[in-house]
């Protein structure tokens, strides 16, 4: 039996002085209005509104033509009503893609959990279509996770879906950490999917697929500070340019690159000494810095160029040691943004540096100066591993690094003489009487 098409009452409103009829009608139990047009009508000096006499014009609606309208509005609510049910019949009957669930796992992890732009830059990177130009060089994406399972239905992917997923993952080259990562956000999909305020998924398949075994982590490699000062020196010499950037360019260009590169040598310094990611060095401000009380305050990262919280998503104040005081002072020495509200390090236009770009310059006056190519964030690294080497705890190194995790921190013990815990072992295997050992 077909739904009985609703009847509409006609409505008159008045808007600034102007007469509109409406269409009012209700649907399934809802009152839908909807607006007819300008009234051909006029006040009758009581409070109401009369015919007005004349042609109606073009535009304009008599109480007649109101009505012919009104069963027109209706009419097309109700088919458009009758669209939407049955694309979302349609939808229920085949389920939402794991397209339509990634898609409304990144919306949802930018909008309600409020992740960093580089999490979300870095999973759109492993959900891109196959297929697609990268934004160098003349390769396309391999879009693994969208090839495999893309077009499916999430509710019917399996675990053998996800397995060969992987395995095409795996076959590719990458690393067993590369292959893991694309299960985790596969997995994390699911569990977004799964929640009854999303797509009421049934069950995870990328729980029971296999992860690929991660080889352990070997010792930190971290420079000595003679090796942390051989790199800024290679900046400040410009020995990480083209030998001919010098005789491409006028004067006043050639002292603006050496203030650059004299710029570049102080941040490898204040990353190695006092300990700041790369993100946290690009967001510093002067107000951060505490000259006389010894300390930076860290309580922003750029991520992706974008300016957000830091790692952990708190403030932390950093002791502030003469080596990374001296060069944040030379640094302010220059002849502009040096404000309160200013960032430490800019580029020419006190505008922020591009982490991508200083990545590479770090990567030529490495080798420039002859050092294992370590990364960038290494430098954070050679901080941690200094701090114990000189015997400070690992709570301190914790809390100044901003580790969430003790064990984090525990990946420094490596640089810890061992001939000081030697020593200690030793007194405690030496052999005692009774009475010493009590009065021990």
């Amino acid at each position: 039996m077909s739904e009985r098409t609703p009847s509409a009452a006609i409505v008159v409103r008045e808007h600034e002085g102007h007469a509109y009829f409406d269409a009012k009608f209700r649907f399934r139990a809802r009152q839908v209005k909807r607006r007819i047009g300008p009234a051909w009508l006029e006040a009758d000096g009581t409070g109401g509104w009369k015919a007005r006499k004349g042609r109606v014009p073009e535009g304009s609606f008599d109480l007649r033509a109101a009505h012919v309208a009104a069963a027109q509005l209706v009419a097309a609510y109700v088919a458009d009503e009758g669209s939407r049910e049955s694309a979302a019949r349609e939808r229920r009957a085949r389920g939402a893609t794991f397209r339509e669930v990634a898609d409304g796992y990144m919306r949802w992890l930018a909008d309600v959990k409020g992740a960093k732009p580089s999490t979300i830059a870095d999973y759109r990177y492993l959900l891109v279509e196959p297929g697609l130009p990268h934004k160098r060089g003349t390769g396309v994406s391999a879009g693994h996770i969208m090839r495999a399972l893309g077009d499916l239905p999430a509710a019917r992917v399996t675990v053998k879906n996800v397995e060969r997923m992987l395995a095409t993952v795996s076959a590719s080259g990458v690393s067993a950490r590369s292959v893991n990562k694309h299960r985790a956000l596969v997995a994390a999909i699911y569990n977004y999917g799964i929640k009854e305020s999303a797509f009421g998924l049934p069950s995870n398949p990328a729980t029971a697929a296999d992860k690929r075994r991660e080889p352990h982590r070997g010792a930190l490699i971290y420079y000595t500070p003679e090796e942390v000062e051989a790199l800024a020196r290679a900046f400040e010499d410009g020995r990480h340019r083209s030998a001919t950037t010098e005789l491409t360019v006028d004067e006043l260009e050639a002292e603006i690159l050496r203030q650059e590169d004299r710029r570049d040598a102080e941040m490898v310094r204040v990353s190695a000494y006092a300990g700041l990611r790369q993100g946290e060095l690009l967001a510093l401000r002067w107000r951060d810095v505490d000259f006389q009380g010894h300390a930076l305050t860290i309580g922003r990262a750029m991520s992706a160029g974008i300016e957000s919280t830091t790692k952990s998503g708190r403030v932390r104040r950093v002791p502030l040691p003469d080596q990374a005081a001296a060069a944040l002072d030379r640094v302010s020495r220059r002849d502009d943004f040096t404000g309160p509200n200013e960032l430490v390090f800019c580029n020419r236009f006190g505008r922020p540096l591009n982490g991508s770009a200083l990545r590479r310059r770090y990567r030529r006056a490495q080798a420039a100066a002859e050092l294992e190519p370590l990364r960038w964030h290494d430098l954070r690294h050679t901080y941690g591993s200094l701090l114990a080497a000189a015997g400070v705890d690992l709570v301190t190194i914790q809390a100044v690094m901003g580790h969430s995790a003790l064990a984090t921190t525990g990946r420094y013990l490596h640089a810890r003489p061992a001939t000081d815990q030697a020593a200690v072992f030793t007194r405690a295997f030496e052999s005692r009487t009774p009475v010493e050992a009590l009065d021990g």
